[in-house]
């Protein structure tokens, strides 16, 4: 024994570990509490310019290809402005009621671009002829793939799959949500560094060093930071602009760099209502469809991980999967209304609105449906909103690389439900994740080397089917992870509870835990008709 010069014990209180939380503490304001309306509408404001950097990109990418120009591309993005602000609206009051923002998605991407490059189109010498055709193709594609969505999600069957999620399956889904977009940030900064850098220096010094610094009454550097953040460098952007201090540089740098290069502005008219079918009526390609159908499922599964993050970064329990169910049933909708308005894209939750609720520490939906009357507003006043667009690209980026981060951290936080001593569990954590990273990274660099996927058959949409999912890290990680903690020595009780499964066992259902019915019940009595379980 130690003699009497030993230190005393350390005290109980001091030895203990975090307490495991349902609802992450210290959000300012959560689901159902709105902040003051003039900071609620310059935080949706925040919202709309947050997800513009996906409305831009993904058209910026697309069009072009299609053989539009700048006022193509312009409607385009007008386009997808005004369908996200509609399904922004619709997930918000029908769906999962989570302050979500539903924008583009990069999943579909890569079967667009094969619908681009079909061989039906190549003989067409007209560019505008091109552009329609293939945006006719691309609805087609698009009205058929939303069907998966919708009948997975309404009809209970996505409902009974989620119901298999544990914490220790979700994190690595989370997780690479989040972490598994890195290619979107800093290479992307990178393309104008001297803009992109000091975006993300001043991000950080603005959100997590100055309400250190400087006290004020209200949380006012955290909660508009990107707003603030935003203004400084596009004026920068914009003095080095005008200053000509590109006026010798590669073509490339000046459309990164530039504040007057996007070609928005100037391809935007005053006023324009987009309307369904306004490119024609759309035409169908069984093969496409298939193929669009299998992106549209990746999407899906992404857009549950997405979700998952939502909910907690507002301060709410975890989803039930009855909720989880209709809001990709709402999702699917989603995507069909884009495909009748032409967008050429799809339809997910933006992850960078995801993360920037946990930056802002506000999770109100009041504030993501005033974002979407900003979209809806800017989509329609075409001039105004190409204004907004035409921030350059590398800022986006500076953003996401905050963003993104916060995303896939909170797919480690769930990790606090799990044992971490159990071999099992790092296990399944490890591999999926390592998986999750690997898989796609032999499918994106074969890409890039060979200009096709490993799968390379005559059949492109046959390539597509196979090589979209693998390209997809969530997907791939959540296959993984969700593969071997529903088939490893399950039935043990003690693994249940390393894989934090008991956790959950209260939202399973959505009548077990009260406070589902206070963040997630249908607005005006709708639950009548419309009962979750």
């Amino acid at each position: 024994m130690a003699g009497g010069g030993a230190a005393p014990p350390p005290k109980q209180e001091e030895m203990h570990p975090h307490p495991v939380k349902d609802q992450l503490p210290s959000v300012s304001y959560c689901i159902t509490s709105p902040p003051p309306w003039p900071e609620a509408i310059i935080l949706g404001f925040q919202h709309f310019i947050v997800m513009l950097g996906t409305s831009v990109l993904i058209p910026s990418a697309l069009v072009p290809q299609m053989g539009g120009g700048n006022g193509e591309k312009a409607r385009v993005i007008q386009t997808l402005l005004f369908v996200a602000g509609i399904n922004t609206l619709c997930q918000s009051f029908f769906g999962t009621r989570l302050p979500a923002v539903m924008g583009g998605s990069y999943t579909v991407v890569a079967p667009t671009i094969s619908i681009i490059l079909a061989s039906r189109y190549s003989n067409e010498t007209d560019p505008h002829q091109k552009f329609l055709r293939t945006m006719r193709g691309t609805q087609g594609a698009f009205i058929i793939a939303s069907t998966i969505q919708i009948i997975l999600g309404f009809s209970g069957l996505w409902r009974n799959v989620v119901r298999l999620l544990s914490p220790l399956s979700a994190a690595p889904l989370i997780a690479l949500a989040g972490f598994g977009l890195y290619e979107l940030g800093f290479p992307g900064v990178a393309k104008c560094v001297e803009i992109g850098l000091p975006e993300i220096i001043l991000l950080l010094i603005f959100s997590q060093y100055l309400p250190h610094v400087i006290h004020v009454a209200k949380p006012v550097f955290n909660q508009f930071s990107v707003i603030f953040t935003i203004a400084i460098v596009w004026l920068y952007a914009y003095i080095l602009t005008v200053s000509g201090a590109y006026n010798k540089a590669p073509m490339k740098t000046q459309v990164h760099c530039r504040v007057d290069r996007s070609g928005l502005i100037g391809g935007a008219s005053w006023i324009s209502v987009p309307y369904p079918f306004q490119w024609g009526a759309p035409t169908f390609d069984a093969g496409e469809c298939f193929a669009m159908m299998m992106a549209s499922f990746v999407a899906l599964v992404e857009s549950t991980g997405t979700f998952i993050a939502v909910s907690r970064y507002a301060s709410a329990t975890m989803i039930p999967p009855s909720i989880l169910g209709r809001g990709i049933g709402w999702q699917g909708i989603g995507t069909l209304l884009g495909a009748f308005f032409g967008t050429a894209n799809g339809t997910a939750v933006s992850v960078e609105n995801a993360g920037l609720l946990a930056l802002t520490h506000v999770g109100s939906r009041r504030v993501v449906q005033i974002s979407a009357g900003f979209m809806i507003f800017f989509s329609v006043l075409g001039k105004f909103g190409a204004i907004f667009a035409s921030i350059p690209l590398p800022i986006f980026a500076a953003l996401y690389c905050i963003f993104f981060a916060y995303v896939g951290a909170c797919g480690l936080s769930f990790l606090q439900f799990c044992n971490l001593n159990s071999f099992r569990t790092k296990f399944i954590v490890g591999f999926s994740i390592f998986m999750g990273l690997s898989v796609p990274q032999y499918f994106n660099e074969y890409t890039s080397v060979a200009g096709y996927g490993p799968v390379h058959t005559g059949a492109r949409w046959f390539n597509d089917m196979v090589n979209v999912p693998f390209s997809s890290k969530p997907f791939v990680a959540v296959l993984v992870a969700y593969f071997l903690d529903n088939t490893m020595h399950r039935r043990d009780s003690a693994v249940r509870r390393d894989r934090g499964y008991h956790w959950w066992d209260k939202f399973r259902s959505f009548k077990t835990d009260t406070r589902s019915e206070e963040f997630y019940s249908l607005p005006f009595n709708l639950n009548k008709f419309f009962p979750s379980v």
